[in-house]
């Protein structure tokens, strides 16, 4: 059954299940205070109680729709995400990973536009009343820099900038083995006919024209990688459709063909947003910090002196300069 676990770790509950249930800490946290939590066929109630490895875990699902209410709101409450950059047109998050962005029939968790809406944000209306000021969108399991506009006229500009290139986006990811230096990948991108849940690489001119840019950052002490990518345009999907295409897989993306041992989320980060204002004009760079469990990782795999400089978004624009391609200044 999806809500029962089989732990083979020692440490703290709330820890563990957090990998193993693909939820949020304070998700977790939310659900052990609830008692919706059993181990072993005993409720426990206690966030740090001790796995010692070997013990079943269950869920218990919530039946009733008022349940399910009581415990969004309850979520929502606990619900801490970082603000990047906000003024009175906008503001710039850093989505925490297995967060949805907007609501949708088969999504029974919190959102991040119900979030925003719980918060009291008034927000724009071009994308409808489930999509409230959403400018781009992250996948569930992607963390990292996310806008959102809070008027139409932020939203116009702003998605004029996406398609201009005016604005852009850096991500970082862990991937299954080294890429040469660097690499541009286009294709053209529709749903796979036998797989609904996934893009594939189509013949010029079915679905639509797609275009990255993956630099390899570093290799870690396994055969795996860190890279870098910049998206010259934004389809689902696009980044984990393309690395597929070439024989490469981020950690934890099953869906896109990752066999390895992280058992964890999909291991991509939106790191860095640049845009123009559209009321001061000003050029905004912004960085978003990399959660603990990709962080973690990198920390393990990478020589601590060369940590700073690989994560730092200037350091990661410069390295795209190699393509010859025109990057932004953060001078005005």
């Amino acid at each position: 059954m999806e809500n029962i676990f089989f732990n083979t770790q020692r440490g703290r509950l709330d820890k563990i299940l957090s990998v193993y249930a693909k939820k949020s800490r304070n998700q977790i946290e939310q659900l052990i205070i609830s008692k919706k939590v059993k181990v072993n066929e005993n409720i426990i109630c206690k966030t740090s109680h001790a796995l010692k490895g070997g013990e079943n875990i269950e869920i218990i699902p919530y039946h009733h729709s008022e349940d399910s209410s009581a415990q969004k709101n309850m979520d929502m409450a606990h619900m801490d995400i970082e603000i990047l950059y906000e003024d009175s047109n906008l503001l710039v998050l850093n989505k925490p990973p297995m967060l949805v962005v907007h609501p949708a029939p088969t999504v029974k968790e919190v959102t991040l536009c119900e979030w925003l809406a719980y918060k009291g944000y008034t927000l724009s209306t071009l994308n409808g009343n489930t999509r409230l000021g959403i400018v781009h969108r992250l996948d569930k399991e992607t963390s990292g820099a996310i806008v959102v506009a809070k008027d139409n006229d932020t939203h116009q500009a702003l998605s004029k900038q996406l398609e201009n290139k005016s604005m852009g986006r850096y991500y970082i990811a862990l991937i299954d083995s080294p890429l040469s230096e660097y690499r541009m990948y286009d294709c053209y991108m529709a749903r796979n006919p036998k797989n609904r849940l996934k893009m594939s690489k189509t013949t010029e001119g079915k679905g639509k024209y797609s275009q990255s840019y993956f630099i390899n950052m570093r290799e870690l002490y396994t055969k795996e990688a860190l890279i870098a990518v910049k998206l010259q345009t934004g389809r689902t999907h696009q980044i984990r459709c393309h690395l597929a295409q070439m024989g490469k897989h981020i950690l934890g993306d099953e869906l896109y063909g990752w066999k390895g041992k992280w058992n964890g989320r999909i291991l991509l980060h939106a790191l860095g947003i640049y845009f123009i204002h559209p009321r001061s004009e000003k050029k905004i760079f912004l960085k978003a910090p990399v959660f603990s469990d990709m962080l973690k990782y990198i920390q393990q795999n990478y020589y601590a002196e060369d940590l700073y400089e690989i994560l730092q978004l200037p350091f990661i624009m410069d390295s795209f300069r190699v393509f010859r391609m025109h990057e932004p200044s953060n001078e005005n």
